[in-house]
Parts: structure tokens; C-alpha cells; sequence
């Protein structure tokens, strides 16, 4: 059988490259990490997580938790190394991004039917590719997908939020807690008064930011809005996002802080914490002199501050079809954030689907057409058929799910049923389409 090429060895590429050697296909991973870095990346290692460690919630009451237990049940690589690779984050599922990424590169590096070449790669591959190179392409590949897609000059940028050691945090103006005591206790919660807040504010939104080519907050995807992009939004706006105290109780003095910073665990060890929600683009020495006005951060030591980086996506829906195949050309497919799918989770998920179908083709099974009821199969649609206006990168969410054909009274119970009923086609499919039942276990 043809050897199928993967370019990119991230979340999607990685994910894509497992269902396919699972089944039985030959895969070509090309990565050109560590030979060539990213402004965002550290290691070599695949799947590196460049932004926050969490893959949000675990819960089935949340679509992204809904997406997440689909992959389970079809053998996702990345959620499989995810759940191993978990940290405390209370209902969220989050990981040690080193033990993950390791985790992952392993897998493939061993898997007999995939080849790995670290090289960049600067023309299309011949034969079936699929296009996994994310958002950070370099400029070589990224010109030849331009050919390809005319309607690709369309960009967004993406923030990183800093880490900081636990032992540096000032514990005796730190807790530890999770909101509405939801779960255990796993975040450091860091309060801030009246006074103090509106300091933080004051140099936050005047503090020097770095040069980032082209940027511009209209351009910024509001799901990793930059913190000072937030705070010139107004004086509440940080209160009402990721310094909101509500659901917090101070066990000190028994009430609700004015505003709360929160830490959440980034590796096994418990050792290393990310500021929630505090992604930036300020440069560095500001990152120091300003988060260090957070009382339990005066003496905090960073290890890692945050940083700016471009993100490009396709106009997928007059480019791509349900199965992220390019309509022009379809031994191409495309998978990963570029195609609009945002996040950790959803990219890989279109890796996933990618994979599984891919397969279906070469082995010459009927494809799963995963159905708009399935997360899986509503990612797949919306970036195939796009919404009303312009197109824009979405998460995974319940409305863009086939809605339920009888009501269910309440918010969590509707979104619980559509879960229940989303989980029961997906097992339904697996009975009854031979692709799904093909792949190996871990």
C-alpha cells in the first residue's frame, strides 16, 4: 500500500498519522522540528503544547468534554497520553506538557508503520498529503498553500501565558482552591483588594509591549485574548474574565475577594504553575515588573514569560470539504487549526476524522460521515459549510450541534442528553462501520 505523508507531527498530525498506521497505512511523519523552530515551540518533541496545559473541561455537560470522550471511544493517541499524562485541575483535563509531548513522540517513533524524517518541507508532497503544519507554518510551506487556497490570506494571533514556580509563590497571600469547591482543591488562587486591583490595571494597560509584525487587537481570536488587550476593554473587564471571584471564598477571611488571579498546576511534579487566563504579549521585563504587583507574585519566579505569535486559518468552507479534503485538489487534505477548527482538542479531533477517513478511502470501505449529532461530525461541517457571515475559527460547542427534537427542561440536563445521544450514534457507528473497528489498541 501507498505510503501516505503527514507534514506537521503537532496535536492533528500526530492524531492523523495514528489512526492511519492503526489501520494499517504506511505514514511518511515529516516535522521539521528541532531542525527548524517556531517562535512559540521549545523542544522537538510532537504534539508540544505552546499555550496553556489544559485541554479544558472533562465534564459531558461541556461540548469540549464531549468531544474529548468521542476521541476515547476511537482510540484517540492524544487523549490517551492525555489522561496518563494528567495533572490536578480540578473538573478540567489538564497535563505535564514535557510527559505528554514525550508520550506522544514515543508512540510514533515506535509504531512500525510510521516513518519519521525531521526536515522542513518547502513543496507539496506528491501523492496524498495531508497538510497538518498548524498555524506557525514556516514561510516556505506556507507560500505553497497559498497557491493552493487563494482565500488563505486570513490571520489571527495567539498569546502564551506565563509559568511561574510554585515555591515562589507567597502562600501567605495565596490559597488553594477550586471554584464553588468543584472538584479538589488544585488552583492557587491569588486575591487582590480594591486598591491593589486598580494598580494592576493602571500598569497593565500603559506597561510596553513587544513588537509583533502586523498585529492588531481586532485580529486577536477572543478565546486567547492577550490580558492587557482585555484590560483596555475597561476597568471591570479583567473582574468579569479570568480575575473573576466568583465562586472563591478566601478561607482567611471567609469572604469573596475583590478580584483573584489563578495558578493552575503545568507539570506532574506540581512544581510549575501557569497564570490563568494571563496570556500577553508584553515584553518581558514589563511581564516581571507588572505581574509582580500580584501580591502572592512579588517574588515569584518566572520560568517561562508569555509570548506572541502569528496564527493563520483557511476560509475552509469554499476550500475544503466534510472531510477536510481540498475540493480543488483532493489527494490534499488539510487538518489542525489552520482549517478553523480552534483549540487543543479540536484539533486533533480534525486529525482524527482525517485519519479515520483517509483510511476508509485507501482500504476502499464506505466513509463514516460522522453525523452533525456526533462533536466530531459538527466540527467536520461547520468548516465545510461555515455559517451565516464570515467565516471565523470556532471551538466545539453545543450549538453547532444538531439541536435535540424534544425539549429537556434545564440548561445542564439539554446538554447532558444531547451527550447521551451524541455517545450512543458514535457507539452505533462503531458497530457498524468496518474502518472504526480496524484500529489497534495503545
Amino acid at each position: 500500500m501507498k505510503e501516505i505523508t503527514v507534514v506537521g507531527a503537532g496535536l492533528a498530525g500526530s492524531e492523523c498519522a495514528w489512526q492511519l498506521a492503526s489501520r494499517g497505512i504506511p505514514v511518511r511523519l515529516v516535522e521539521m522540528r528541532p531542525q527548524r523552530m517556531t517562535p512559540a515551540h521549545h523542544t522537538g518533541d510532537f504534539a508540544e503544547l505552546v499555550c496553556s496545559n489544559s485541554l479544558r473541561s472533562d465534564e459531558l455537560t461541556n461540548a469540549v468534554g464531549l468531544l474529548k470522550e468521542e476521541m476515547r471511544r476511537l482510540n484517540s493517541l492524544i487523549l490517551h497520553s492525555a489522561d496518563c499524562c494528567r495533572v490536578a485541575a480540578g473538573g478540567a483535563l489538564a497535563v505535564d506538557r514535557t510527559a505528554f509531548s514525550r508520550m506522544i513522540t514515543e508512540s510514533l517513533e515506535k509504531h512500525p508503520l510510521v516513518t519519521v524524517v525531521r526536515e522542513e518541507v518547502t513543496e507539496i508532497p506528491s501523492g496524498i498529503t495531508v497538510i497538518a503544519s498548524g498555524p506557525l507554518s514556516s514561510d516556505a510551506i506556507a507560500e505553497r498553500i497559498a497557491e493552493l487556497c487563494p482565500d488563505s490570506d486570513l490571520h489571527f494571533y495567539d498569546a502564551v501565558a506565563p509559568i511561574v514556580t510554585l515555591e515562589s509563590v507567597d502562600m501567605e497571600n495565596a490559597y488553594f482552591a477550586s471554584r464553588y469547591d468543584k472538584g479538589s482543591a488544585d488552583y492557587v488562587n491569588c486575591p487582590m483588594s480594591r486598591e491593589e486591583y486598580d494598580a494592576f490595571v493602571k500598569a497593565l494597560v500603559s506597561a510596553e509591549e513587544a513588537e509583533v509584525h502586523g498585529f492588531d487587537d481586532s485580529g486577536v481570536f477572543e478565546g486567547c485574548m492577550p490580558v492587557e488587550v482585555m484590560a483596555r476593554r475597561g476597568p471591570d473587564t479583567l473582574r468579569y474574565g479570568p480575575l473573576k471571584p466568583v465562586g472563591l471564598r478566601n478561607p482567611r477571611t471567609g469572604r469573596e475577594d475583590y478580584a483573584v488571579v489563578q495558578l493552575r498546576m503545568d507539570n506532574l511534579d506540581g512544581t510549575l504553575y501557569n497564570m490563568v487566563g494571563f496570556q500577553t504579549h508584553l515584553k518581558w521585563g514589563e511581564q516581571k515588573r507588572v505581574f509582580s504587583m500580584i501580591p502572592a507574585l512579588r517574588d515569584a519566579d518566572f520560568v517561562r514569560y508569555g509570548v506572541m505569535h502569528r496564527n493563520t486559518y483557511l476560509n475552509s468552507p469554499g476550500l475544503l470539504d466534510r472531510y477536510y479534503r481540498l475540493k480543488a485538489d483532493p489527494r490534499i487534505r488539510f487538518a489542525g487549526q489552520m482549517t478553523g477548527v480552534e483549540g487543543y482538542v479540536e484539533s486533533a479531533a480534525s486529525g482524527l476524522l482525517v485519519g479515520i477517513e483517509t483510511a476508509a478511502e485507501l482500504l476502499s470501505l464506505p466513509p463514516v460521515d460522522f453525523p452533525q449529532e456526533t462533536a466530531i461530525g459538527a466540527l467536520g461541517l461547520y468548516i465545510s459549510q461555515g455559517s451565516i457571515g464570515e467565516f471565523q475559527p470556532m471551538n466545539i460547542n453545543f450549538g453547532i450541534i444538531r439541536a435535540l427534537d424534544y425539549r429537556v427542561k434545564g440548561k445542564r440536563n439539554k446538554n447532558a442528553e444531547i451527550s447521551r445521544r451524541s455517545l450512543a450514534i458514535l457507539d452505533e457507528l462503531k458497530h457498524s462501520k468496518e474502518v472504526l473497528s480496524l484500529e489497534d489498541n495503545h
